[in-house]
């Protein structure tokens, strides 16, 4: 009798966890696509619950920013203009993938940018504020982050670690591939210290479709360890995620404590009319935990034309778990 009362009570805790656990993942259902055409997504969550949301517009020609409570909201929050791109000369053309970053007690905002004259000739530059609210204030231009390579450069990411701030970013690395990722230690919010070392470069041949390409780099802790997505290949349905991983106590400017799995973590999935999904971004849901993976991805695979002349990356965002190995799990097999 003992023996089955024990068996029922274990039973009703499994069956209440469980319940627990779909509840939990049920709290958040984001809407998606959450924002239409709105590709390289970023979101910033404050530590008072505030969501600032900046991503890369299909015309290339400013930077918006959108302010909400919760992150459904941001579809509905007006956008703010903060930023328009010059008539000619530096940042006159392809202004891509902002990111807003906190460093030091200020926003800055790094993004992409080419010269009308040469649109190819893409390096990475800053705006700071001074202001509380990022959607208020003056955006000064903090001019070009410079690097040692000055070549053809992109997608800075920021983190901080131990009271340093880190800089990533994608550059050309060699001669035969498009980009490989870069990181350095920053003297403040526009100055790099070095050294510049390479840690991710494309190697597998699902980072080499089209282009040879590592890009898009973000990261989130988790345990002891640091994660660190990234994007591979060209833009179109071959566009997937990668990871990279590092222990928190290793020294992070060592390229050999970057470690890189040799499958993507998330890509094309026709089931669900999920095709290309990439560049992403982290945040986490409203209970300020619950982590978020924020990407964009298109609905259809074939595309007409030059893949970055469509428009139709749209912003979806997803909670995900951590598996028992303490690695993240996206849901590749799980629909939006």
């Amino acid at each position: 009798m003992k023996k089955m009362i024990r068996s029922l009570v274990v039973l009703s805790l499994l069956v209440a966890g469980a319940l627990v656990e779909i509840a939990h993942s049920q709290e958040f259902n984001y809407d998606n696509p959450l924002i239409r055409q709105r590709a390289d997504p970023w979101i910033h969550r404050t530590d008072c619950g505030i969501y600032y949301f900046i991503a890369t517009v299909p015309e290339y020609d400013r930077i918006e920013i959108r302010k909400s409570n919760t992150i459904n909201g941001l579809a509905d929050a007006e956008p703010v203009v903060v930023w328009r791109k010059h008539d000619s000369g530096p940042m006159s053309h392809h202004i891509w993938a902002p990111e807003l970053h906190r460093v030091d007690g200020k926003w800055y905002i790094y993004f992409a940018a080419a010269r009308a004259e040469n649109i190819w000739k893409i390096r990475m530059w800053a705006l700071s504020n001074d202001s509380d609210d990022p959607t208020t204030g003056e955006w000064v231009e903090e001019g070009q982050i410079r690097t040692e390579r000055d070549d053809f450069a992109l997608d800075a990411t920021v983190f901080e670690h131990k009271g340093e701030y880190y800089y990533v970013w994608a550059e050309k690395t060699r001669p035969d591939n498009n980009s490989g990722l870069i990181m350095s230690k920053m003297k403040d919010g526009v100055t790099l210290i070095g050294p510049e070392v390479v840690i991710s470069e494309p190697e597998y041949e699902w980072e080499m479709h089209t282009y040879a390409v590592n890009e898009g780099a973000a990261v989130i802790k988790h345990g002891n360890r640091i994660f660190m997505t990234f994007s591979a290949s060209a833009t179109d349905h071959t566009y997937a995620i990668g990871l990279l991983w590092a222990y928190k106590d290793s020294d992070l400017m060592d390229p050999n404590s970057w470690h890189k799995l040799p499958e993507p973590v998330f890509y094309t999935n026709e089931k669900f009319n999920r095709f290309g999904p990439g560049h992403n971004s982290f945040t986490v849901a409203e209970d300020g935990k619950t982590p978020v993976l924020v990407y964009h991805a298109r609905e259809y695979k074939e595309i007409d034309g030059f893949a970055l002349d469509d428009p139709n990356r749209d912003t979806r965002v997803r909670t995900f778990r951590w598996n028992d190995d303490g690695f993240p799990d996206f849901g590749q097999e799980i629909g939006d």
